[in-house]
């Protein structure tokens, strides 16, 4: 395996590939990049380029590959449009010339998209089986190891906590990262199967390296914030969004996509700013949404980004304890039922916070309801994934009716279910919550054990250096209440936020200052 040259296109750097191909040797390089852009996951670019070599090598099979390459990820079920697009560069793809490794390339997609297979767990099995033989037939292949790793961590089964799949390709990208640290994909999915608590340490290397390697990619410019944020790394993961975001809006003011990956780099941004007490860009970043969403022209993609106009507004209101803001949460207009869910678990959980015991029954019942609706719909895969949200709903919907003992051991299922398969980055952790009840409850010894049994998995977290500092004044554990507010007194430096819980923290450490003289 012998690397190449950097890919520039108009001073761009997207990393350095070498990728053989049967098709014209005018078109390899540009070829090259096109699977560079594939690493990092510039779908909509890499589509336009492989458009490109079709054009000027008609006979080039792999840039159908390139394609459908292009044409969805691997996590999604494959809408039916996208299906029959591929299927059709497929046979296009079979009917060309190409050599043995190009052909098991093919195949390993066209095992993806069988036509007529409705199951995508047994759609992503397929392709990581035909991404196995690729790599096992063709082991000198560097792209061939870095999307067979790829497609093991499309393939893991849902809330698995072993990580099998994730140790297995980390097993294969780490010592290939080693050798060639300049390869957009090595670094990519190295952060990608790193991203849970349990491994976010074995890919802090990838993670500071990773948007050197491709600084032309929004997305690579965002991805090591995965590692940071897992990581309590606050200021480095708000430094890597802002320049995704700068990156991404640059790619939307070209008309050349980039909405998705800006929304998704804010939503990262607005969940570390919260950790620092930047209250006030935070706030300015969510009202930003749905103009970012209403000025995307392609309809689907416009369709497609509804739940960010429901999921940001509960992070921001959820977070910042505004919690009759989030009791008066609506969801999106058109709202899908998985959309409408978000909302309505942040209802429940802003009412059980305000004491509304029925509001918190109401909006537990109209979740439980669009539930149902999910269930019956072509999107009943999902429900798979919210039996921990669900879960939620009921503890905060028992905890406003002072069901005290069912809210504390439905929510403390939650954690250590959470806790076990890894949670979402930018995701409440539910031992968080299990602690805020104990202390609202004025259980503050119980409380402040939660508090520090959730900040080994999601450390750094505001609430939680808050609460854990309010857990030990009033357990009367004087110097741990102190470290545990000058923590987030440090993290917030320089902050204007007028969270009373910051203003408290300070204060109780002017009072220790003083005791002190």
């Amino acid at each position: 395996m012998e690397e190449s040259h950097t890919h520039q296109h108009a001073a761009e750097k997207l990393g350095t590939v070498s990728f053989p191909t049967s098709c014209a040797p005018a078109v390899q390089k540009t070829f090259e990049r096109g699977v560079a852009l594939l690493h990092s996951f510039m779908y909509d670019e890499a589509k336009r380029q492989f458009t490109e070599i079709k054009r000027r090598d008609a006979r080039c099979a792999m840039a159908h590959w390139g394609s459908i390459m292009s044409a969805s990820d691997f996590w999604s079920e494959v809408p039916p449009d996208v299906l029959k697009r591929a299927n059709a560069e497929i046979r296009q793809a079979k009917a060309l010339h190409s050599t043995p490794r190009e052909r098991a390339y093919i195949a390993a997609l066209a095992a993806f998209y069988e036509e007529g297979q409705h199951d995508h767990a047994a759609r992503a099995k397929a392709l990581a089986e035909g991404m196995a033989m690729v790599h096992r037939d063709y082991p000198d292949d560097l792209d061939g190891a870095a999307f067979y790793a790829l497609a093991l961590l499309a393939s893991a089964p849902p809330n698995d906590t072993s990580f099998i799949n994730a140790k297995q390709a980390i097993a294969i990208l780490d010592p290939l990262f080693a050798r060639y640290p300049n390869h957009p994909g090595l670094a990519h999915y190295l952060i990608h199967v790193c991203d849970a608590p349990q491994l976010a340490p074995l890919g802090l290397d990838a993670a500071r390296r990773y948007a050197a390697i491709a600084p032309s990619s929004a997305h690579a410019l965002h991805m090591p914030s995965h590692i940071f944020a897992r990581l309590g790394m606050w200021q480095e993961d708000i430094q890597s969004n802002l320049a995704s975001i700068t990156a991404a809006r640059q790619r939307v003011a070209m008309h050349r996509g980039g909405e998705v990956d800006q929304l998704h780099a804010t939503d990262f941004l607005v969940y570390a700013l919260l950790q620092v007490g930047g209250d006030k860009s935070a706030s300015s970043l969510v009202e930003g949404v749905p103009a970012v969403v209403a000025g995307i022209s392609n309809p689907k993609k416009r369709k497609g980004l509804i739940w960010t106009e429901a999921h940001f507004p509960a992070l921001f209101a959820l977070e910042a304890h505004h919690w009759t803001d989030a009791a008066a949460l609506m969801p999106p207009p058109n709202a899908t039922p998985r959309v409408a869910t978000e909302t309505y678990w942040a209802r429940t959980f802003g009412a059980a916070r305000i004491g509304d015991a029925e509001g918190a029954r109401k909006d537990a019942v109209q979740y439980e309801a669009l539930l149902d609706q999910l269930r019956h719909s072509d999107k009943s895969y999902l429900v798979q994934y919210l039996d921990l949200e669900h879960d939620e709903v009921l503890a905060w919907r028992d905890f406003a009716e002072k069901k005290n003992e069912a809210a504390v051991q439905l929510m403390r299922s939650v954690a250590d279910r959470q806790d076990a398969r890894g949670k979402e980055e930018v995701a409440l952790p539910a031992r968080e919550m299990l602690a805020d009840m104990l202390l609202e409850l004025n259980h503050p010894e119980a409380a402040l054990a939660e508090y520090e049994q959730s900040m080994k998995i999601d450390p750094n977290r505001f609430n939680a250096l808050y609460g854990a500092g309010r857990a030990a004044e009033l357990t009367h554990q004087r110097e741990k209440a102190r470290s545990y507010y000058a923590a987030l007194v440090k993290n917030c430096k320089g902050s204007k936020s007028d969270r009373p819980e910051l203003a408290r923290a300070r204060a109780a450490l002017e009072d220790n200052n003083t005791d002190a003289k």
